[in-house]
């Protein structure tokens, strides 16, 4: 059974910072994409192989706009994970941006009411984790707050009012499923989450940072 909760956070996402190796490059690809105001750059060399355990995903109005932002994602260099294509859901596709960051444009809608914008609804960082209940009990006792809960399948916390990426908890098997990719994946996540409170990381290896510390490469 799904659980809600309304308060407000004590502590939040406050930014999203994707280390990538050319950050020139990256800058051009995101702003062509249409996302750059959602996330920060910082050059890294930090060694990865396979699924980096996460995904990026766009919320927005109806196919049309799914397929205006990736058909934007692709010509500027996207890979193409999965085509843009219905499902039981509604309508959505999957690219890895240049920088190997995979990004999923997803609407509710099965029909365009209207046409296509350059408007995102939402922004949600899903991190795929080994324990979901675990991992959320440890994001909990930090000071974030449940929105949302599935039992031990899928969690939301409530947005901060510092960024416009809402943070979620998926089984990082299932998230590797929806999105195409084979599970494996080793070395760094290539992903920083700012945080409103202090510097850790969970037990998933995904490294949080105190936002003071963070300084990214303005995108």
């Amino acid at each position: 059974m799904a659980t809600t909760a309304s308060t407000a956070a004590h502590t939040s996402l406050a930014s999203v910072t994707l280390e990538v190796a050319d950050p020139e490059a990256a800058r051009r690809f995101y702003s062509a994409f249409g996302v750059d105001t959602y996330i920060h750059l910082r050059a890294s060399e930090a060694h990865s192989t396979g699924f980096r355990g996460f995904t990026l995903a766009l919320t927005v109005s109806g196919p049309a706009t799914v397929d205006s932002f990736f058909g934007a994602a692709v010509d500027a260099g996207a890979t193409v994970l999965k085509p843009a294509a219905k499902s039981l859901w509604g309508y959505s596709g999957v690219v890895r941006a240049p920088d190997g960051t995979i990004w999923k444009i997803a609407t509710s809608a099965k029909k365009d009411t209207g046409p296509a914008t350059r408007e995102v609804d939402a922004v949600v960082l899903l991190i795929g984790v080994e324990d979901v209940k675990a991992t959320k009990q440890l994001y909990t006792g930090r000071g974030l707050t449940v929105a949302k809960s599935f039992g031990g399948k899928y969690a939301e916390f409530a947005p901060g009012q510092s960024s416009p990426v809402t943070l979620a908890l998926y089984k990082r098997r299932a998230l590797a499923k929806d999105l195409g990719v084979p599970v494996d994946g080793t070395g760094s996540h290539r992903i920083v989450l700012g945080s409103t409170a202090d510097a850790f990381t969970d037990p998933d290896g995904f490294a949080w940072e105190a936002t003071a510390s963070l300084a990214p490469t303005p995108s």
